[in-house]
């Protein structure tokens, strides 16, 4: 199947006939945000034995793509409506894997109420390489950034850290299997009702792929602020706590893992009476970890109170080029 089959017959059915990507007919998407609203837009690219082993599962990856680009929407306060996508494909690539991972995609479109406006394919790649471009919207001046976190402001985290970093060493063999942990692997859950009730109360959020650690070094810096977190308050699944088990460097391994999607904000103490309500409403846990200082470093601290020593905070890429 040439370029021309595998648009019409594996990606048009994804864009629908209108607008925005009138069939997958046009270079170019058409797309009109709704009135009063600000367009949200994010990318990420996955390349093969780098985000994920060669191998994997052609659904696996789709909806790890699309769904690791809808949690920066959620970061956001965003709407997600829609993506471009980019795949430059090994010559391996045939029908029945680009069908699979059409089919994941159309999958998780019908979740999210999303749809495919367009993109670009090609060959000849020596590594499968993947490109996403999500795109939403937000009420004009209620976009969430990295940026505004101050002094006081408590930092909060949702749902639990480390199960995916956890999942990734049963697909490896360094633990023992676990459906609950390969599925926070492979599957990432973005918080988008909770990004969008998080407009108009945190002052700063980010979307945790980096490692908790280094994600909140991040929002720190781009609010020209410092932070205190204490280790204790990590919040950890059944799975995670059981591989910890009080060893406080497997504690920090899970803080610095990545690949948790979960969202880390900063509320203003004199909004905290909304965290509960707004755990209630996403239907799931928010933990207060620290707290925002004034300029400085991202300290760590044990239970007696003294700052703990990373050896590194996350993955940071190019980490090892000159």
């Amino acid at each position: 199947m040439d370029e021309r089959g595998i648009i019409d017959n594996i990606f048009k059915p994804l864009a629908g006939e209108g607008a925005p990507a009138f069939g997958l007919e046009n270079d170019t998407a058409i797309y009109s945000p709704p009135e009063g609203c600000d367009l949200v837009i994010t990318k990420d690219v996955m390349i093969e034995g780098v985000h994920f082993p060669e191998g994997e599962a052609a659904g696996v990856i789709a909806q790890r793509l699309l769904r690791s680009n809808l949690s920066d929407l959620a970061a956001a306060g965003a709407k997600p409506v829609g993506y471009l996508l980019g795949l430059m494909g090994k010559e391996t690539i045939g029908e029945g894997w680009l069908k699979a991972f059409a089919a994941a995609l159309k999958q998780d479109q019908e979740e999210f109420g999303i749809k495919l406006m367009g993109g670009d394919t090609t060959s000849g790649s020596k590594s499968l390489c993947l490109s996403l471009t999500a795109i939403g919207s937000v009420e004009a001046g209620r976009g969430l950034t990295r940026q505004g976190a101050s002094k006081g402001d408590l930092i909060c985290v949702s749902g639990t850290i480390g199960d995916a970093g956890l999942g990734l060493k049963c697909l490896t063999g360094e633990i023992e299997r676990d459906d609950f942990l390969i599925g926070r692997f492979q599957k990432p859950e973005p918080r988008l009702a909770l990004g969008q009730g998080l407009t108009g109360i945190a002052s700063a959020v980010i979307d945790i792929s980096d490692g908790l650690a280094l994600d909140l070094e991040n929002l720190c810096r781009a609010s020209g602020v410092g932070a205190k977190v204490h280790l204790e308050r990590a919040p950890l699944s059944g799975p995670a706590k059981k591989y910890a088990a009080g060893d406080q460097k497997k504690l920090i391994e899970l803080l610095t893992a990545g690949d948790d999607f979960e969202l880390l904000f900063a509320v203003p103490v004199e909004k905290a009476d909304q965290i509960p309500k707004l755990a209630k409403t996403a239907g799931l846990p928010i933990t207060v970890i620290g707290e925002i200082t004034g300029a400085g470093e991202c300290q760590f601290l044990d239970v007696k109170g003294r700052a703990v020593a990373f050896r590194k905070k996350g993955y940071r890429h190019f980490s090892e080029r000159g």
